[in-house]
């Protein structure tokens, strides 16, 4: 008498809490379609258009990201280096070279939710345009480590993976249809541990 309705109630949670699950699994998976990849950057151009897919739509809603217009932002994000190994907080990165043209840019490191590490107060968190050291040639070197370094420092309080987040603003680059052809800075390893 029973068997019935307990199948019926089984196949539609098993069904409900299946399709729950692989909505969440899909929101973090990714942020939407249409990703532009240079060297260890990626980026979604269409993430935070009104042309964006349902995919990075519920994405930015989840996470309460700030909405910029056609060419006023640009995020970049980085999870490995220029040799495809996943960034590591025990290790030292050196980033390299020159953003894409951008009136001003921020680079900061990002657990994987995105949030941004907080080293310490005392130590640097984040690097803009306006700070940087650079070379005569404008180029610059940023040293991302545990360790204090000299120059550019960004300091790593972290255990395990991490990410680094570009964020280039007042850009021609975000509503450029040649993003393949920019040069982003290298990502470099330089050492792990005390080295």
């Amino acid at each position: 008498m029973f068997r019935i309705p307990l199948l019926v109630a089984l196949t539609l949670a098993i069904a409900f809490g299946g399709g729950i699950a692989s909505a969440v699994w899909a929101l973090k998976a990714t942020v939407g379609f249409g990703s532009i990849s240079i060297g260890p950057w990626v980026a979604f151009p269409e993430a935070q258009t009104e042309n964006a897919d349902p995919y990075a739509k519920a994405h930015r809603a989840r996470a309460g990201e700030l909405l910029y217009g056609g060419a006023e932002g640009l995020t970049f994000t980085a999870q490995t280096d220029d040799k495809g190994e996943k960034l590591s907080a025990a290790c030292s990165y050196d980033v390299s070279g020159l953003t894409p043209q951008a009136r001003f840019w921020t680079l900061y490191a990002a657990n994987a939710d995105g949030q941004p590490l907080r080293p310490g107060s005392d130590l640097p968190s984040a690097i803009n345009s306006w700070t940087v050291l650079r070379a005569e040639d404008s180029s610059f070197t940023i040293h991302v480590s545990p360790i204090a370094k000299p120059d550019n420092w960004l300091a790593l309080r972290h255990s395990g993976t991490f990410r680094l987040v570009l964020t280039l603003l007042d850009t021609p680059t975000a509503g450029s249809s040649g993003l393949i052809d920019l040069a982003m800075p290298k990502v470099v390893k330089t050492g792990c541990g005390d080295a």
